[in-house]
């Protein structure tokens, strides 16, 4: 099998299915831990100390309904190149603003997935935040490389 048979396999449809379900689960999940409770993920955005609290606060507000909206049209399949470039972006955003965190001494917990805010010292988990986050990363550049994948509603896709 050479490289550009490797490139067009129908095995890549299933990948960028998986790619879709990943990064689309983790966004909405993410995203409807901290709907319910808007205060939380304000909190959260503050602890980082990096934004007015005035920003940040809104940024707490609107973030949990963003990701429940990328989250949903990954999932569905719907404009995937855009939402995997918006999704990429923001998993950027978190891994310089844990970077930024931790290179600062701060111990917060990241609010991901809802809580938020201050931690103990030592009960800190950047560096599998950051893996984490890199990783979902990866699966949006793949999506943004290759949109069309499996079962997705998008036209064209496979």
């Amino acid at each position: 099998m050479n490289l550009a048979m490797l490139f067009t396999s129908p095995r890549l449809n299933w990948l960028g299915l998986f790619a879709r379900l990943t990064l689309g689960g983790v966004l909405f999940i993410a995203g409807a831990l901290k709907v319910t409770t808007p205060y939380k993920a304000a909190a959260a955005m503050r602890a980082y100390e990096l934004l007015p609290i005035n920003i940040a606060n809104l940024f707490g507000y609107a973030l949990p309904w963003f990701e429940l909206g990328l989250g949903a049209l990954l999932i569905l399949g719907v404009a995937t190149r855009l939402s995997a470039f918006f999704a990429g972006s923001l998993m950027i955003v978190f891994i310089l603003a844990i970077s930024s965190a931790w290179a600062r001494g701060l111990s917060i917990d990241c609010g991901c997935f809802g809580g938020g805010g201050q931690v103990a010292p030592g009960e800190t988990n950047y560096l599998q935040e950051i893996l984490r986050d890199f990783g979902l990363a990866l699966l949006a550049v793949y999506l943004y490389w290759r949109p069309h994948t499996k079962w997705a509603l998008e036209p064209g896709s496979r």
